[in-house]
């Protein structure tokens, strides 16, 4: 007997108790919105926070610093406070500072000390590249060089890692080790609690980029005794492009020195003694260097009061059960006509996103856009998908599905070049 899929959509939805945040939602007209992996979209409460600053700014000018509702010079630590829950973390551990690769060079710089034999940076070849871009700028700057003390990790399948051939490569050459969550490409979600016991076992200290993973995955950084982690707000957050960015430190590690120092990150009750020998706040918070964007800011702290209401339990449980349904449907509709499933089927072992993998991926992409449905593409074949908790729907899934169904039945992919966009 046929599935009815859209009669299960349905009801799936109608069951939904996150439903009602889809509301709070700016969702574009006419489109379904598949790319929250690359940037979440715009909320009521996060719009209505970046206008109260903007208001603050008129009205205060530099009186914002102190008083703002909430005030600006605080910001930092606060909002780190409010990331905390998401990452399992203590509030002093998270501070948001920076950007996704300027937290990972300020955390490198602080624990990779070559010394000895151990004068090796422990990383892996599906990493972002700008992650690996980052880690051989710090080989070099200790005096390294990035062809013998730069390890990649190789995968097997082009997709995953497998995480004892990970623990392979922890030997006593390794200092550091820095690895993702969430693989940006196939959505695999490492073991981070087996990995990190592994490297410490053998002395390394460990590191996590968590961007494809806050705000869909419910971690638990401090217990999973990770050193240290880093990730961006504006995907799975919805914070707004180019937000500012997310840093953990695990508290053993607060009275270490920052390996890039900056006045922000100075005890706050004398940061503005304006004294010439740096003493950092005993915290996260000491490994801030510039004043923090507070308009982008502001917008962050609104977009987190959904993840205040809904609980991150809840968006974790929503989210899989989201990319299961997608993976059955893609399962039995689209593998048949060429497609492949570059995600880990077990639901404890993939993020917020499903990689559907095609030799035409760009073309399906832009056949995709041209009827409303916005996924985004990696080369060289995967087509990423990220139905998001808080605004997306089980109906929007089998949409998606069949469209995609019909773009290749139909060959409509045909109809567009094969030539990519600056940004896919």
């Amino acid at each position: 007997m046929t599935r009815n899929w859209s009669e299960e959509a349905r009801k799936r939805d109608e069951a939904d108790r996150l439903a009602p945040f889809r509301a709070r939602f700016h969702v574009p007209a006419g489109t379904v919105y598949m790319d929250g992996n690359s940037l979440g979209l715009a909320s009521v409460d996060a719009l209505e926070s970046l206008e109260r600053a903007a208001r603050e700014w008129r009205d205060l000018a530099i009186g914002g610093w102190l008083d703002a509702r909430p005030d600006w010079f605080t910001y930092g630590e606060r909002i780190g406070a409010r990331m905390a829950p998401l990452v399992g973390a203590e509030p002093e551990e998270v501070a948001l500072v920076g950007s996704t690769t300027a937290n990972l060079h300020s955390l490198v710089a602080t624990f990779y000390r070559p010394k000895g034999t151990r004068r090796k940076i422990l990383a892996d070849e599906l990493n972002f590249p700008s992650d690996l871009y980052a880690l051989a700028s710090q080989v070099r700057l200790q005096g390294g060089d990035p062809a013998k003390d730069l390890i990649l990790a190789k995968s097997a399948d082009g997709r995953t890692l497998d995480e004892e051939a990970l623990i392979s490569l922890m030997d006593d050459t390794v200092a550091v080790a820095v690895l993702p969550a969430v693989l940006y490409r196939s959505g695999q979600l490492l073991d981070l609690r087996r990995l990190t016991q592994a490297a410490h076992e053998r002395g390394i200290v460990i590191g996590f980029d968590c961007a494809h993973s806050v705000g869909s995955v419910a971690h638990r950084l401090h217990d999973d005794d990770v050193d240290f982690a880093f990730w961006c707000t504006y995907k799975h957050l919805n914070g707004g492009p180019g937000s500012p960015a997310g840093l953990f430190l695990h508290r053993r590690h607060f009275e270490r020195e920052p390996g890039l120092a900056g006045w922000f990150g100075y005890v706050k009750e004398r940061q503005f003694d304006l004294a010439l020998h740096f003493e950092h706040a005993p915290s996260a918070s000491g490994w801030q260097m510039g004043s923090p964007s507070i308009l982008s800011a502001a917008a962050l702290d609104g977009a987190l009061n959904l993840f205040d209401e809904a609980g991150i339990l809840t968006v974790r449980a929503k989210s899989l059960e989201l990319t299961s349904f997608l993976i059955e449907l893609a399962e039995a509709r689209l593998v048949p006509l060429g497609f492949e499933v570059g995600t880990p089927l077990e639901p404890d072992r993939r993020g917020g996103h499903v990689a559907l993998e095609h030799d035409e991926g760009w073309r399906i992409c832009r056949a995709l856009k041209a009827r409303g449905i916005v996924p985004d593409f990696r080369p060289r074949r995967v087509i990423r998908l990220a139905p998001v908790a808080l605004y997306s729907t089980f109906a929007e899934v089998e949409h998606t599905v069949s469209a995609l169904e019909e773009i290749v039945r139909n060959h409509e992919y045909e109809a567009f070049s094969s030539e990519r966009a600056a940004v896919s």
